[in-house]
């Protein structure tokens, strides 16, 4: 058993997927089964039982969508594509003719199978696949289950923009200065600033959406364009009405959308004509047909919004590393819709004129993949034939000089048979223009000095000799060096959080883990110290948990509600894991690691008891959330929003942004709430309004805070002045920090100057307080656990009476401890941590 390293890059997009394998050091894609550079992302079930990928199952798609149109169902599919939006949730898509259902991993994975076939008799168990920029946490595990079901063993993901850059760094003529990668994909859109230095390139800031692509653009042809026309020339006001026939109606008729679109990126007009009896009849019986010409003006129109929104998207990147478009030396094009020249025009208008179309937008992502790949080893070691010689290569597989040190070592414990007494090892690069000579190897190792060709990919042979210059079998036989640019490590798309409860804010909040926040280098290692337990952990008490809630959050969101950000996983450790007992309120410090693939682990230290737990992060499918549940949080977020903008104390310009959003989501609403990714896309541009009018609410919260100090303190003065003026000392000393705090106009610290005044107001007004609480306690007798119910209804009796007849604080006080002590506390709710 040896290791090589890894040679496959793989596209998987959402419309469409590709293959590429390094070969004598270029990066070759290799022809689908249709001879083209790309496959179709679609997966297709027969009666017999096969499963059919690429474009086979893409004319069956377009034959079941039509199909449907028949008889107004849909109920029974055996095509499905666009999968990859609903990778990560656990949405389920069913085939009559299997008889089951399949996950979107499970039809990726076949995705993967096909792709894998095109290499021939090779066996493909590692390489890297690409993702957007912007995946969450449980797509990009549902991506790494997808390979291992698909037989490919060792997985490295990359982001599908460091790709692009790659493929086209390595043949730029200018190696500095600011690059943006504009990647409009069929189902997502990802955007990445990268800053190269003499061939070092660094990803800087990213940004996207998961849920803009492709398919938006045709869905939005369909709706403007089609739709319109059919209304003008058929009956279909019933087949609108339906929520399953409209989006029956939309899925047969988005084919001819994305024809328009791809015929209207190279010509003026686009005729769109449909097969005889390809579609079934409108309300009145009449046969649907498409008879109709498209311009480029009218698709402008269209595609402006949709293409609008990514270009939106990039401004903001720009603005957040204080950047203009003027500041870009390149802006490279990835993916099909890029293709088009409304877009192009957009961009050199609202962006940069630098508009780079150089590479080709539907391959560089997987030949980027596999140009990374040809310097990652594999973890999956090969089998070597007998007699083969294993060698082990130590060189940086990226370089920026025209120089590179390999070290060459015999690995006799991975050799099989003969190996001769001297053995020498020669490189010579693949264009014949420089050679090592021989070097007689062993297992210490020597050193070559490689001469590199500039601005290239170098693939040197690696030959074998014995003595006589007899050629011995060896592994590998060849590496690659790709000179001319050197790749940084991908960086983290999200900050990565964990809920706590904030004792200040008297909230639980969202709080980023230091060392683990947005565009930080992968791999990487992040704390969050002195934090601080909520419960007490006792050894072997499994009931005993300490929860740890993980979220991925934007850069501006801590501090910010959980629920308005992306749960990873739950950490939950109990009693079990503990050798002494924990108690509430003890220090609490944990440590997150996330390989350069994000796959997470979590290592909580107690200093008490000096116990070291430690924890995968198994991140699970989420569920999709419903439209009942969806229609609640917008209507939440409009009610919000109303909130904001009747406050006096809030400008109309503090809540554009959100209400933008909110805006949109009421429009999209019922266009979108039928389908899953619809539903996603929704729900987090809802969770971006919510954050917005945090933000803005965090403005003003100082506002709100004083005027509750006043108020409560007013409140003080007054039951003090009733009561005798007892108090005057301590309520003149909460006076000074009253006005001390109203002018640093400290959050935090007003927080705490409140608790100081109701812990007063309580010392002033006792005796009330002591009499209310036995009411309530007898009142709600019922409703509370106690350790001894029957010695409690006693107290609070008799309590009751002192009450009515002589009450004092001496006689009830002490009632009240002996009441409280026989309450069983409840377990503390939220995250189980706290600062």
């Amino acid at each position: 058993m040896a290791q090589a390293k890894m040679k496959f890059g793989i596209d998987l997009g959402t419309t469409n997927s590709a293959i590429c394998k390094m070969e004598s050091g270029e990066p070759v894609i290799k022809k689908t089964d249709t001879l083209k550079d790309t496959l179709p992302s679609c997966v297709s079930f027969t009666k017999k039982k096969i499963a059919k990928v690429g474009d086979s199952a893409y004319n069956d798609l377009r034959q079941d969508k039509s199909r449907a149109t028949k008889k107004w169902s849909n109920d029974r599919e055996n095509v499905f594509i666009e999968f990859k939006r609903n990778m990560g949730t656990d949405k389920s898509y069913e085939s009559s003719n299997m008889g089951e259902t399949f996950s979107p991993e499970q039809l990726s994975a076949e995705v993967l199978k096909a792709l894998k076939s095109f290499i021939g008799d090779e066996n493909i168990t590692s390489a890297v696949i690409t993702i957007p920029a912007k995946f969450k946490a449980d797509q990009i595990a549902a991506t790494k289950r997808a390979a291992q079901k698909a037989g490919i063993e060792h997985c490295e993901l990359l982001q599908e923009p460091i790709a692009a850059s790659m493929a086209y760094g390595l043949s730029a003529s200018n190696k500095n200065g600011q690059w943006l990668v504009f990647d409009f994909g069929g189902g997502t859109f990802d955007v990445a600033l990268i800053k190269v230095e003499d061939g070092i390139m660094q990803v800087k800031d990213t940004e996207g959406d998961n849920y803009l692509g492709g398919k938006n653009l045709d869905y939005a042809i369909v709706d403007s364009i089609i739709i319109p026309y059919l209304k003008e020339n058929y009956s279909i006001t019933n087949i609108m009405e339906n929520e399953t026939t409209r989006n029956i109606l939309r899925d047969a008729m988005k084919f001819y959308a994305e024809q328009a679109k791809n015929q209207l990126s190279f010509k003026p007009q686009a005729d769109i004509t449909s097969q005889l009896d390809e579609f079934g009849e409108d309300d009145e019986g009449e046969e649907i047909e498409l008879d109709m010409v498209i311009t480029q003006e009218q698709l402008a129109s269209v595609l402006t919004l949709v293409f609008q929104k990514a270009i939106d998207i990039t401004k903001q990147l720009l603005k957040r590393n204080g950047l203009s478009g003027s500041d870009l030396d390149k802006l490279i094009l990835v993916g099909g819709p890029t293709y088009s020249p409304v877009l192009r025009e957009m961009l050199r208008k609202q962006v940069t004129p630098d508009v780079d179309t150089d590479i080709d937008p539907m391959t560089a992502v997987a030949k980027g993949a596999a140009l990374f790949a040809s310097g990652i080893d594999s973890d999956v070691k090969e089998e070597l034939a007998i007699g083969t010689v294993a060698l082990t290569l130590s060189y940086e597989a990226n370089s920026v000089q025209p120089i590179e040190f390999v070290t060459v070592q015999l690995s006799k414990e991975e050799c099989s048979g003969y190996i001769p007494s001297k053995l020498f090892v020669e490189l010579v690069r693949s264009d014949n223009g420089w050679s090592s000579g021989k070097v007689e190897i062993n297992e210490i190792g020597d050193v070559i000095e490689c001469q590199l060709m500039e601005g290239k990919n170098n693939a040197f042979a690696v030959n074998a000799y014995d003595e006589k210059g007899t050629t011995i079998p060896c592994f590998p036989k060849e590496i690659n060096i790709m000179q001319g640019i050197v790749v940084g490590n991908a960086v983290l798309p999200y900050n990565i959080s964990i809920e706590a409860h904030d004792s200040g804010l008297e909230k639980n909040v969202v709080k980023s883990v230091k060392g683990l926040e947005k565009n930080q280098q992968l791999p990487a290692v992040g704390t969050l110290n002195g934090l601080k337990t909520r419960n007490q952990l006792r050894p072997g008490m499994t009931e005993d948990t300490l929860v740890i809630p993980i979220y991925q959050s934007e850069h501006n969101a801590d501090g910010t509600s959980a629920i308005h950000n992306d749960h990873v996983f739950d950490v939950v450790i109990t009693g079990d894991e503990i050798g002494q007992i924990i108690p509430v309120g003890s220090d609490v410090d944990i440590t997150i690691k996330v390989n350069r693939s994000q796959m997470l682990k979590l290592e909580a230290f107690f200093p008490f008891s000096g116990d070291t737990v430690e924890k995968d992060v198994k991140i699970e499918a989420r569920s999709v959330i419903t439209s009942h549940e969806l229609e609640r949080l917008k209507d939440s977020a409009n009610l919000k929003l109303h909130a904001l903008k009747s406050s006096s104390a809030i400008k109309d310009s503090e809540t554009a942004e959100a209400e933008k959003l909110i805006n949109e989501v009421n429009d999209r609403f019922d266009g979108e709430k039928s389908s899953e990714d619809g539903r996603m896309h929704l729900q987090a541009d809802i969770r971006r309004a919510f954050l917005k009018m945090e933000e803005v609410e965090q403005g003003h919260e100082w506002d709100s805070i004083e005027a509750e100090i006043r108020e409560e303190f007013d409140r003080l003065e007054k039951g003090n002045n009733e009561l005798g003026n007892k108090y005057d000392q301590q309520v003149a000393a909460v006076r000074s920090q009253v006005d001390s705090v109203i002018r640093s106009k400290d959050v935090r610290q007003g927080r705490i100057v409140l608790d100081d005044i109701n812990s007063l107001f309580v010392a002033v007004t006792l005796i009330y307080q002591l009499m209310g609480f036995i009411d309530f306690h007898l009142r709600n007798f019922n409703t509370i656990q106690w350790k001894d119910a029957t010695r409690a209804r006693q107290l609070l009796q008799q309590g009751k009476e002192i009450a009515n007849t002589n009450p004092s604080e001496s006689s009830l006080h002490p009632i009240v401890r002996s009441v409280i002590d026989l309450m069983i506390e409840p377990p503390t709710s939220g995250p189980g941590v706290s600062f």
